[in-house]
């Protein structure tokens, strides 16, 4: 509502067959960037297109692995893309991915944008928010401070992609996957405004196309300072599940030592010993020493290969979980206080186009608005949920129909949440 250009970058790549999404799972990135001008577009931009095709060339890695070096890959070029022009100096980019893999789901996390899980009747936030408020919090200094904490801004964030060389990337999971459960990830401007407690209701009741536009417009009603990026994936296939709540991504050689390649060193080494024993039986102490020292030799070639050279990228054991998410768990069932709220936002949205004296077709709008009311006084409050939602995203595609043909005239001022 306020911002010119776009600073949000997104990305969705679906597996194109069985052996992809077995190897590979689904991948979905959000990136909000920062930086004067057109650096923070640009650098949202260089973060969801290096992770998304870096992952999947680097091929040779397992999921894990190959994650992270895409995203310490994309960081090294944002940053260089920030050291070689004045203009684009320290921009910078948060970046949070979620793969969806036979294993589970694994979440990779740089900033504040989030990714949620919705199942069932609660909404767990899986990643922790890279921010200054959030890491004072977790400190524990100042947990009972509520007015220290509510001065805490709470838009500066701690970590991102591309202002320094090096960057620290937070894994979580793997989380187990059911039907029905459903992911969201999102920039913060629908976290800032848009609280959790509205946000699993909404999940929970809504389709993954509805929700996202549903939660856009919310949190364009109260104010849209920011852009607004919200993914809504939900799984609707057992083929996508996991029975297992340990189970974990790929894990046992790292991908750089897989194959003849990596297997070579310890070929060699075993060679060698069975002919140093060989030549030592036949007495040929000479042959038997360079055989041994070959041996050595290529031992220790195959353990740098494994502990040294091979760079120290996530890659769990069978009973490891990365990270220790979920940070924040809410209750996502419609009730009273919910559908009370939305309801004087509808009667306020209702009164502001009539204010501003938009010329808008509202009987779509009055018809959802009815629905709601009579559901409401059942108590039937996911039916009102819905038809609330409805009445609101209706109303904002009217106003925004209205805003292209009204050439610049200003939609109604945002009002309280």
């Amino acid at each position: 509502m306020r911002r010119a250009s776009n600073q949000d970058s997104h990305a969705v790549v679906l597996a194109s067959d069985m052996e992809m999404w077995r190897e590979r799972g689904h991948l979905f990135v959000v990136a909000d960037g920062m930086g004067a001008h057109a650096a923070g577009e640009l650098a949202s931009e260089m973060a969801v297109s290096g992770i998304t095709h870096r992952y999947y060339k680097y091929s040779n890695l397992l999921p894990p692995e190959a994650l992270h070096k895409a995203i310490q890959d994309t960081n090294d070029d944002v940053h260089q893309r920030g050291q070689a022009n004045i203009g684009f100096h320290n921009m910078g980019t948060t970046a949070s991915a979620l793969v969806l893999l036979p294993q589970g789901a694994l979440v990779a996390h740089v900033g504040d944008s989030r990714v949620y899980r919705q199942r069932g009747a609660r909404l767990d936030q899986l990643t922790f928010d890279h921010s200054l408020a959030w890491e004072i919090q977790n400190s524990g200094r100042f947990h009972n401070s509520a007015d220290f904490a509510s001065a805490v801004p709470k838009n500066i964030i701690t970590r991102s992609l591309g202002p320094n060389e090096t960057v620290q990337v937070d894994f979580e999971g793997p989380f187990p996957v059911g039907i029905g459960d459903t992911f969201l990830l999102c920039s913060d401007g629908l976290t800032g405004l848009v609280e959790d407690e509205e946000i699993g209701p909404i999940l929970a009741n809504l389709s993954p196309a509805e929700a996202s536009q549903a939660l856009t417009d919310l949190a364009n009603l109260r104010g849209g300072h920011d852009n607004i990026t919200a993914v809504v994936v939900r799984v609707t296939g057992a083929a996508m599940t996991t029975g297992n709540v340990n189970a974990h991504p790929h894990h046992g050689q790292r991908g750089e030592n897989r194959g003849l390649l990596g297997s070579l060193p310890w070929i060699i080494a075993s060679v060698c010993f069975l002919a140093a024993l060989a030549m030592a039986v036949l007495e040929r102490m000479e042959p038997a020493l360079i055989a041994l020292i070959l041996a050595c030799v290529a031992t220790l070639v195959a353990v740098l290969r494994r502990w040294v050279l091979t760079p120290h990228h996530p890659s769990p054991g069978k009973a490891s979980r990365y990270g220790k998410g979920p940070y924040v768990t809410v209750n996502s069932t419609a009730n009273a206080g919910l559908t009370g709220k939305l309801a004087q936002l509808v009667d306020e949205l209702r009164s502001a186009t009539e204010e501003g004296q938009w010329s808008v077709d509202v009987q779509g709008f009055n018809v959802q608005c009815e629905a709601a009311e009579q559901a409401a006084g059942r108590n039937e409050h996911e039916s009102a949920l819905k038809h609330y939602v409805h009445a609101i995203s209706y109303m904002m595609k009217e106003l925004r129909r209205q805003g292209r043909q009204r050439d610049g005239q200003a939609p109604p001022q945002p009002f309280g949440s």
